[in-house]
């Protein structure tokens, strides 16, 4: 049913929850593991408009570079034992966009990805990944979240 399964991981709990639940679906179907993670570059128009010594700039890129290697190491260590062919990618552009691009490139049939629990004017200021994947994928998407905060 699900031959090849994208989950795309930013280091944060939920996304590591939705690696072993990738992990855990993708044993069951004997499913193939895309492990993705985005890199998403300076799209703020405000830090556009501000001179940029472009040493910073490569420094921040050096950073947000290393950060993926270490991101996609550890999830490599946390499905080391995986039975199935792992293929792990990095990605630079917005996530949603990147990730659905993906997962269309690549011929999966599901999509696996984990969710913050932003709630009211942070989803709004910063939108939420999960959402727009859910909202535009094209296969079936499974939406792991974090800890659900109890309504008052």
């Amino acid at each position: 049913m699900f031959t090849k399964i994208l989950v795309p991981v930013d280091g944060s709990e939920p996304s590591w929850k939705a690696l072993e639940y990738a992990a855990e679906v993708g044993r069951k179907f004997n499913s193939d593991l895309i492990v993705a993670h985005v890199i998403q570059p300076f799209y703020n128009a405000g830090f556009l408009a501000i001179p940029v010594d472009s040493n910073f700039l490569a420094a921040q890129v050096a950073d947000m570079n290393k950060n993926a290697e270490n991101i996609l190491h550890t999830a490599s260590e946390k499905i080391g034992q995986y039975p199935g062919k792992i293929d792990i990618k990095v990605e630079n552009g917005h996530p949603s966009e990147r990730i659905l691009a993906l997962a269309a490139d690549n011929n999966c049939d599901a999509i696996v990805i984990g969710c913050r629990g932003l709630s009211g004017i942070a989803e709004f200021v910063l939108g939420s990944v999960s959402s727009n994947i859910a909202q535009y994928a094209k296969i079936p998407v499974l939406i792991v979240k974090s800890e659900v905060k109890e309504k008052k």
